[in-house]
């Protein structure tokens, strides 16, 4: 079983006050996780938290009233087996320190990218998770590396490849679309259908097998084996 068919087995808890952080954070969550609960603050986080113990929870710092460490230094008088992923736009001593004694598993710096979401949350689940995201019979990903690999040899890939191939692994049931590779891959840049082509068939070229299919005038599906 691949990482990300084993995250389908577990829960998450998303506790952010800015309603557009969450949002977004929430919808990509939802592809890796079986069920996802949300809240705009602590107090809303902690009762959740205990209504449906998730396995995983991931919390902002700065929030009004109450913050996130307040709500974690709740949660850890009793618990302390739940990953715990925290999210700071700070990386000052005070914090980190205030990380380490409640016993967080892993912290990530905003603005959170999609990258760094999963990233996270494969690292602070730990040795409790298999690694590898299998293409195929004899190509893989392994998400802790960020490597893919060809019959267990690197495969060399640019690191927005690397981020396309992880997108349309996830979109793997559904078509990726022109849309969507834009706001995840590009980002802050405008894509331009001759740009997309281009990178498109560069890829191609890279991979030992063809894992992209294309989808006219919609974008590109997973070509599963």
């Amino acid at each position: 079983m691949d990482i990300l068919e084993q995250l389908k087995n577990y829960t998450l808890l998303c506790v952010e006050d800015e309603d557009g952080i969450r949002k977004r954070l929430v919808n990509t969550l939802k592809y890796y996780f079986k069920e996802v609960y949300e809240a705009s603050n602590a107090d809303d986080g902690f009762a959740l938290y205990y209504e449906y113990k998730p396995t995983i929870i991931i919390s902002d710092i700065e929030m009004p009233k109450k913050n996130g460490i307040q709500m974690i230094q709740d949660i850890r008088e009793e618990d302390l087996s739940t990953i715990i992923v925290m999210l700071t736009a700070y990386s000052s001593e005070e914090y980190l320190l205030s990380l380490i004694n409640l016993n967080i598993n892993h912290y990530i710096l905003k603005p959170v990218t999609s990258e760094s979401l999963l990233n996270g949350i494969v690292k602070a689940f730990g040795n409790r998770l298999e690694s590898n995201i299998k293409f195929c019979e004899d190509i893989y990903f392994n998400i802790k590396k960020r490597e893919l690999y060809h019959e267990n040899k690197i495969i060399n890939l640019r690191k927005r490849e690397k981020d396309f191939l992880l997108l349309l692994y996830e979109n793997r049931n559904r078509i990726l679309t022109y849309e969507m590779i834009e706001e995840y891959i590009w980002k802050d840049k405008i894509m331009t259908m001759s740009a997309l082509k281009t990178f498109i068939k560069e890829l191609r070229q890279r991979l030992p097998k063809d894992l992209i299919a294309n989808v006219p005038l919609e974008g590109y599906k997973l070509i599963i084996y």
